[in-house]
């Protein structure tokens, strides 16, 4: 972990980023990829040490808005339990009348329930969880330092029991290795036990561009021997590969999503997650 001192707080679609780099050891992370150009190693976590204060003073002028946070780096990274940086940055997202959403794999969210139920009465909430694959074994060997799926689906419950809106990220799909009906089928099953809004997936496959392909073909040798061959056949060095299944598959998707009335389209999710509700009153504290 190393510290750096940010000069802004916001990306261009009012994403934020507290963290850079993550511990979980995902092996198909596509933000080891070399176009983020990361000057450290991807676990020496860089920690903008000033964030908290850039967004208090973000949110002190501009009006509410739904602020997101996950995109390149999950913000319930280990070290967060003991820096509680996103939970003083929830604290100003209450404080300020804004909306917050975030993608996650870390049930280290439920610590701040408490903070994601006042948000969501006074403004709006969407958690947004990933899950890839059903089986748990299997999600110990290609997520191997977070919490296991069926960990997370007892999270969606949690949030579902408090009325905090989530959304599934059904992604990535690995060929030879999760792209299977059973295991769409049974995530879906989850979701739709638990109320989730909308279940995302771009396609199922993943991205291999420079930087992550090299990692995620390290460890396709050390966890599934002989299957790296298998991909350069098929895929040679294509920066992103598509199951054989993928057509199949989506429409597994969009068939049951549309049975269940959960959301599926991206630009439906999209917008679902960054619309702030207008008919919020809001008040500004100072």
């Amino acid at each position: 972990m190393h510290y750096v001192k940010a000069k802004g707080i916001f990306t261009s679609d009012y994403g934020i980023n507290i963290y850079r780099g993550c511990t979980h050891g995902c092996i198909y992370c596509d933000s080891r990829s070399d176009i983020y150009q990361f000057n450290h190693e991807f676990e020496d976590i860089e920690v903008k040490e000033n964030a908290v204060e850039l967004l208090k003073r973000e949110l002190v002028r501009r009006k509410p808005f739904m602020v997101v946070t996950g995109a390149m780096t999950d913000p319930y990274i280990p070290i967060e339990k003991r820096l509680k940086n996103v939970r003083k940055c929830l604290e100003l997202i209450y404080r300020y009348g804004y909306g917050f959403s975030c993608l996650t794999k870390s049930d280290l969210i439920l610590r701040d329930l408490d903070l994601l139920k006042k948000i969501n009465e006074k403004s709006k909430v969407v958690v947004n969880i990933t899950l890839t694959t059903a089986n748990d074994d299997l999600c110990k060997t290609i997520e191997p330092n977070v919490c296991s799926t069926s960990r997370r689906v007892e999270v969606l419950r949690k949030l579902d029991e408090n009325d905090i809106p989530t959304v599934v990220w059904l992604s990535p799909i690995l060929p030879h290795i999760n792209d299977t009906e059973d295991n769409i089928n049974s995530i879906l099953d989850s979701c739709i036990d638990l109320n989730v809004r909308g279940v995302l997936n771009l396609d199922m496959g993943l991205s291999l561009r420079e930087g992550n392909r090299e990692y995620f073909y390290r460890k396709l040798d050390e966890n599934f021997p002989g299957l790296r061959d298998k991909y350069v056949e098929e895929f040679g060095d294509s920066n992103f590969i598509y199951s054989k299944n993928n057509r199949k598959l989506k429409q597994i998707i969009k068939n049951r999503c549309q049975m269940h009335g959960m959301l599926y389209k991206q630009e439906d999710i999209f917008n679902y997650m960054h619309d702030f509700p207008s008919r919020t009153v809001q008040s500004k504290l100072m």
